[in-house]
């Protein structure tokens, strides 16, 4: 399922680093298609599960989260009124140990994280962070694959960090490089930006009008 194009939830500037993006007024330029269609057909490629959520920018790169709710961990929030915590000063404290036994669980789970761009060195850049924690991918466009020096430069670098590398045109979409898959490996130890990622992604989902379930 798909979150509701371009709903913008929150708009923070300050030390959260949170901005959400409308889908509906991006600069594609030579993107065949919206951003958020474009994320809609990639996803569906990289069989990825949850909602598409409206592009986001994190850590100072515009990104579109695909997540789903962990059905457990939201009804244990929702009966104890925990909330999304968006403050990284306080998220950055569930990482210290003696906290373990008094954080909120993670209530979304991070299907992948993806970066639609015209240049293959801007969707490199906003995903190569996210890339340590989720699956992340690129979508460029077709003229952009297409030209001589592609492999040797895009592709080298994307395989060094496991990301996925996909092209489109007005007709398809192709994968240019298989990327990393989180889906059925152990889970990643949880750091301060990876769990401040997940309750940003939790407060997208619960502002959507119909996020998926998870499968679990």
């Amino acid at each position: 399922m798909t979150a509701t194009p371009g709903y913008a939830a929150r708009d923070n500037r300050g030390d959260n680093g949170i901005r959400i993006c409308s889908t509906g007024l991006t600069d594609t330029c030579d993107l065949p298609s919206s951003v958020e269609e474009l994320a809609d057909l990639a996803v569906g490629t990289l069989d990825w599960t949850g909602s598409v959520l409206p592009a986001v920018r994190l850590l100072g790169r515009r990104v579109v989260p695909v997540a789903e709710l962990v059905p457990d961990a939201h009804a244990e929030r929702v009966c104890v009124g925990s909330a999304p915590v968006l403050d990284r000063t306080e998220i950055a404290t569930w990482v210290w140990p003696e906290m373990s036994d008094r954080v909120p669980p993670a209530a979304a789970r991070l299907s992948g994280v993806l970066a639609p761009a015209r240049h293959w060195r801007t969707a490199l850049t906003a995903v190569v962070p996210f890339a340590r924690f989720t699956s992340a991918a690129i979508v460029v466009p077709r003229s952009v694959s297409d030209r001589d020096g592609f492999v040797s430069t895009c592709l080298i670098r994307a395989r060094q960090f496991g990301v996925a590398v996909l092209s489109a045109d007005e007709n398809s979409i192709r994968v240019e490089l298989e990327g990393r898959s989180f889906a059925d490996s152990a889970p990643v130890e949880q750091t301060a930006v990876s769990r401040w990622v997940n309750e940003v992604v939790y407060d997208q989902l619960l502002a959507s009008e119909t996020p998926a379930p998870s499968r679990n």
